[in-house]
């Protein structure tokens, strides 16, 4: 949490005049029991009026100036702590745009947007109060000890002792309730997780008729935490209860000391107001310290997870070479084996085989075979575990990442678009892309038509994640995107799923018909997707079971015959 104190250094001065602004309306409040004693004694014993009247004026000029006061504190304090959120959320969110795959699959979607927004709000929300109350309270409580102590040293104990005891209360309750806010937030971070998966995979469910055991799993997640947050609430709770048993006792034995000493004539009637007025000021101001110290034990926890995701460095390292040099040999593949972080086993396991320049990759095998795994590595996405995937005679380790993914065009399998025109979802491929390369693109992509369909065109807006079209319209949208920004290699993804058997047959080739047809990857279900292919790589359990043309395979690899002849016989020669 310390180290996020850093984003504060731009709102030095509302971190200062906050506090002091606090202090100078503490500092009005600690006069109040003064002039009322004084109002007592001298003007109300002696029947004086018009010093009763002075002094009441007296008391609305200290609430005018403390309310002034009070109000310019609360502005710097939120503009200090509404800077600061924003600051530290853009840190976080361009440090999670920094991580790898691997470090995203590590830490979770969910934990990600808990941090971003549930532990982000807990710390602004601690920051304000801790720039206002911080020292106002301990200020007022002290405070109203030493004027205490000015008035009747022997009455003044009792505000010491009380003070002390309060302390320990506070403080055994903080030591105890900030890991416990911790476990409250990462019990957020799995109902978050059980939310997405059901809101993504809610067609699914309902499919399998699984609603009421999705419920029984959520309210089972959920009452876990209630019983946490209820068992945390109840220690934290205390801490207003005990306190004000420890004030209202010691108001009592204040009293009934006062009333002794007033009986004696050793104290004023007056005296014994002011005390009373400065034990009532500590209770008013230990009930809000408690309550801060509720707060900001809740923000330590988020902030310490929010530090946690800050200090996050990615275990991709970034290469240095800047510069491709062209050669004909384009992606070659040694011996590669990767895994996943967390697994036991290789996803893959000694890929190898060497891609010329502008050939037509396919990409073939069962679920789980590895195909995704195996495309990933080429933008490298991950990092391979063994052996080395080259592209123009250059490590992908070695090249500069935003360079080497500018040269690959990616249309992964889920097709996404983003709120936005269609120019503006086109424009992520290259955004100085004209209405001319773009439209040219859309026509590669099979996908002129559903612009020309659209009211205003490429002007039409598309809702977030593109829910105003179709699977295979967002299939031929994404593929258009990713021509747009000319790449020498391009990868899809299984990418024409949704797509009829006409349309893939006419994307495939005007693919081949482009000036500097890029280097293409084809990773299909498919045979008919990849018969046409000039290399097809059979993939079978992470491992390849074999690699060459179409007629070669159906000769050599009984995988690929068994896969061409079950979709061939079911779905008719193409």
């Amino acid at each position: 949490m310390k180290k996020l104190l850093v984003y504060l250094k731009d709102y030095k001065k509302e971190t200062i005049l906050g506090p002091l602004f606090k202090l100078l309306e503490a500092s009005f409040e600690l006069m109040v029991p003064l002039v009322i004693a004084a109002m007592i004694d001298n003007g109300i014993s002696g029947g004086d009026k018009g010093y009763v009247i002075k002094m009441c004026l007296l008391l609305l000029l200290l609430c005018a100036v403390g309310f002034i006061s009070a109000i310019t504190a609360q502005f710097f304090a939120a503009k200090a702590a509404a800077g600061f959120a924003k600051k530290v959320k853009r840190a976080l969110f361009d440090n999670i745009q920094k991580l790898s795959f691997a470090d995203m699959d590590s830490v979770g979607t969910s934990a990600m947007i808990t941090r971003m927004t549930s532990d982000m709000n807990q710390v602004q929300q601690g920051v304000n109060m801790t720039i206002r109350l911080l020292l106002r309270s301990p200020f007022v409580v002290f405070g109203a000890m030493v004027m205490a102590f000015t008035i009747d040293a022997r009455q003044a104990l009792i505000f010491l002792v009380t003070i002390v005891l309060l302390f320990i209360v506070v403080g055994i309750i903080m030591l105890w309730s900030i890991p416990r806010y911790g476990q409250i937030q990462g019990g957020l971070d799995t109902l978050l997780r059980l939310t997405r998966e059901n809101h993504t995979g809610v067609r699914v469910i309902r499919a399998f008729g699984l609603e009421n055991k999705e419920k029984e799993r959520f309210h089972a997640k959920s009452n876990e935490l209630m019983k946490l947050q209820k068992f945390v609430g109840s220690v934290s709770a205390l801490m207003n209860p005990v306190t004000y048993a420890i004030l209202n006792l010691s108001v009592a034995y204040l009293i009934y000391k006062g009333a002794i000493y007033v009986n004696s004539g050793e104290l004023s009637q007056g005296q014994i107001v002011a005390l009373y007025n400065y034990m009532s000021q500590i209770l008013v101001e230990l009930i809000k310290f408690a309550n801060l110290i509720l707060t900001v034990t809740k923000a330590i926890a988020s902030g310490n997870r929010v530090q946690e995701l800050l200090e996050l460095k990615s275990s991709m390292k970034d290469g240095n070479v800047t510069a491709f040099e062209r050669k004909e040999d384009h992606v070659v593949f040694n011996d590669v084996s990767m895994r996943y972080a967390g697994d036991s086993e290789d996803c893959l396991e000694n890929v190898s085989f060497t891609t010329k320049r502008g050939q037509k990759i396919g990409v073939i095998g069962g679920t789980g075979s590895g195909k995704s795994s195996l495309i990933n590595l080429i933008p490298r996405f991950y990092d391979v575990r063994k052996g080395s995937v080259v592209i123009d005679g250059t490590d992908v380790r070695e090249y500069k990442l935003e360079l080497l993914r500018e040269k690959i065009g990616i249309v992964p399998q889920k097709a996404v678009l983003f709120h936005g025109t269609i120019r503006d979802n086109m424009k992520w491929g290259n955004k100085n892309a004209t209405d001319e390369q773009i439209l040219k693109a859309l026509e590669i992509a099979q996908a002129k038509e559903i612009v020309e369909g659209k009211e205003n065109g490429l002007d039409y807006m598309v809702a977030q994640g593109g829910k105003n079209f179709s699977g295979g319209q967002k299939q031929r949208l994404t593929i258009a995107r990713a021509l747009v920004k000319s790449p020498d290699i391009l990868i899809l993804d299984d990418s024409a799923s949704a797509l009829d058997y006409l349309t893939d047959k006419k994307l495939r080739e005007a693919i081949e018909t482009m000036d500097n047809a890029p280097t293409t990857f084809i990773v299909s279900q498919r045979t008919s997707a990849v018969l046409t292919c000039d290399k097809i790589i059979v993939l079978d359990n992470g491992n390849v079971a074999g690699i060459g043309t179409h007629e070669q395979l159906l000769n050599s690899c009984e995988l690929y015959k068994e896969i061409y002849d079950s979709q061939f016989k079911k779905e008719g020669a193409v």
